[in-house]
Formats: structure tokens, sequence, C-alpha cells
């Protein structure tokens, strides 16, 4: 059998030949190319995939009397309420899931003076994680600073508190840090999620509203553990003090501010400002997500660590479906009761339906 026609020339013979060998390879290499790039089959069950958009997770810190964390209760010892119904615990977990923490440092000008205390116990906080445990670093002054991303990496944390500095400008904008880790940071993270916030509690200039970052925190997942420190607001060697007006108690954007102490609110008003009383806004911060609220001294920060993460390596986390749940954006509260006696329960009080 001739390969080829004796009437058509050699050449455009050749040149016929080489086109379809080319064609056929380029189609097996358009093939392998697809195949390489086409995503693995999705090795999560539709039970999974349920799991991250419709379970509903529930943190519980159980202690006693004096206050010691009471470890090893079984699922069958809890009971979980939605609004009045008892609901069917389809997850829990009591101590194999890595920790997410966010480290939230106040590096306003109140903090001058405590700044590398509070630095020093933060690197001594992270030697308190496990080796799967996962931390973020964040500051915030005059506005909101990521200095670190969530990692398990601890040369990665170290330098990111290794690089905290006292902001250049006035302002103390906590409530935006604090929404920041919960609705940007820790939105898609799932298990166990807390922030440790040390501050004075006092904010100036956020954009999110005392009133709005309560009621927000008091739907999420996330506890939050907020550490009191007494301000040391120095009057010379700010940074950026020349940026301050000549007039006496007033901000860069004219609006009285305050280092007082703090002052309880009138009955049933939840405060505004926090400059006027940041111990109140802090413990109901912690309250509102079932976190702890601590006061200390900065030399007592090493200590508070210490407590904070026994604490969470305690935590409980349950979980459950809400069923034919309406998604009418309606608030449903939570309820945690444990078959123990002699017990505290701390665990998120509400969702919402949505």
């Amino acid at each position: 059998m001739k390969l080829y026609n004796s009437h058509i020339p050699r050449f455009v013979f050749v040149a016929l030949l080489v086109l379809c060998v080319a064609c056929y390879l380029a189609q097996g290499q358009d093939t392998r190319t697809r195949r390489a790039d086409a995503p693995p089959p999705e090795p999560q069950s539709l039970d999974v995939i349920k799991v991250e958009s419709n379970l509903v997770s529930v943190p519980v810190i159980v202690s006693d009397r004096e206050g010691r964390y009471v470890p090893h209760l079984s699922v069958e010892q809890f009971k979980l309420f939605d609004n009045t119904s008892e609901q069917k615990i389809t997850y829990f977990d009591a101590a194999e899931e890595p920790l997410n923490i966010a480290l939230l440092l106040d590096t306003s000008w109140s903090t001058e003076g405590a700044l590398d205390d509070i630095k020093e116990a933060a690197k001594n906080f992270l030697t308190q994680l496990r080796i799967q445990d996962r931390a973020m670093i964040v500051s915030f002054d005059y506005e909101v600073h990521i200095l670190s991303p969530l990692t398990k990496e601890r040369k990665v944390l170290e330098q990111g508190i290794k690089i905290a500095r006292v902001g250049r400008l006035f302002g103390t904008t906590l409530n935006d840090a604090v929404a920041e880790i919960t609705n940007k940071q820790f939105k898609t993270v799932t298990g166990r999620k807390a922030i440790i916030l040390l501050s004075d509690g006092k904010d100036f200039g956020s954009v999110i509203s005392t009133d709005a970052l309560l009621n927000e925190q008091s739907e999420s997942d996330t506890m939050v553990y907020s550490v009191f420190f007494a301000p040391e607001f120095r009057s010379k060697g700010r940074p950026g003090s020349s940026r301050f007006p000549s007039r006496k108690g007033r901000g860069i954007w004219g609006r009285r501010f305050s280092h007082a102490l703090p002052q309880r609110p009138k009955q049933g008003q939840r405060q505004r400002n926090q400059g006027v009383n940041g111990v109140e806004f802090l413990r109901e911060l912690s309250e509102v997500t079932s976190g702890r609220f601590y006061q200390s001294e900065v030399t007592d920060l090493k200590k508070t660590f210490s407590m904070i993460a026994e604490e969470l390596r305690y935590q409980y986390r349950l979980g459950f479906y809400p069923g034919e749940l309406q998604r009418d954006g309606s608030l449903h509260q939570l309820r945690v009761k444990v078959d123990v006696t002699n017990v505290a329960v701390r665990a998120r009080q509400q969702y919402r339906a949505q």
C-alpha cells in the first residue's frame, strides 16, 4: 500500500503528515492538561457539607463552685435547648479539636508605658499552646493591624508580637478589632475559636458602635476573654504628639476623651462611651460570648494567660441541626443544662435563624 499519491508533490504530503501528527499530539496534551487541572473528587460526604452550613455550634464551659473546671463529661450528661425545645446533640467535642486563638493587643497611647510587659506576657502565652493549635496576632490603635495570620508557626507569631508598636495617631479602635476577627478572620474557621483581648476597654474612633458590637457578639460562637489593665497614659514623649491640638482634653478629631476611672452606668442603660466605663464594657463583652473577664496588673499577665489557656483546654463544644428552621432572621435563645450537681455552666446564649 502506497503512503502517498504519486500525483501529489512529495513536500505537500510530508507537510500534511506533520500537521496530522502535531494535531494528534496537541489533542493528547490538552486532554492531559485538563485532567491535571480538573478538581479532585470531593472527599466530603453530604453530612460533612451539611455540618459546615447548618450546624449550630455551642461552646460550653463547666466549672464547680470553686471555679475549677469539670472535665471528662459525656454527651449524655448534656441537654441543649433551642428556645424551649430540647434538641438532639449531633456533634460533641471534649478535648481533641485544635484551638484557634486571636490575640488582640491594645497599642493605643494609653498602653505606651506597659507595652513591653504586654508583649513579653503574650510571648509566654504562645508557649502554652499545643502543637496543633493556631493563633494570630492583631494590634489596634487608630486602626486595626493584622501582625500575623492564623498559623501554627511560633516564629511567625513571635515576630508579629515583636513588631507591635504604639500607634502614631490618637485612637483606640477596639470595637472594630473584635468585629474584624469574628466577621472576617474567623468567619470560615470551624472548631474552637477564642479572642484574648488586652485593653483598658476604652474605644475611640471605631466604625461599629458598642451596642451593635455587643448584639453581634452575643450571636457569635467565638468566646472573648477580656483582660483589663489600668492605662499608663504619659503626657510627654508620646509618638506623634505634635499631631495633638493645643486644647487640653481633646483628640485629633476635636472630641473629648477621658482616662478617668470607670464608673457604673445607670440601671438598665448600656454604656456607649468606653472611655468612661471600660471595665463594664469588657465584662459584658465576655459575658455575652460565654468567655471570662479578668482584671489584672500588667505584671500578673503571665498568670492570667495561664488560667485562660487552662480553661480553653477544658472547653466542650456541642452542636445541633435546627431541623425545619424558618430562616426569617429571628433570634433564638440557647440554653445548656448539665446532669451534674453543684456546677456552673457558661454557654453560647443565642443564634439568628438566617
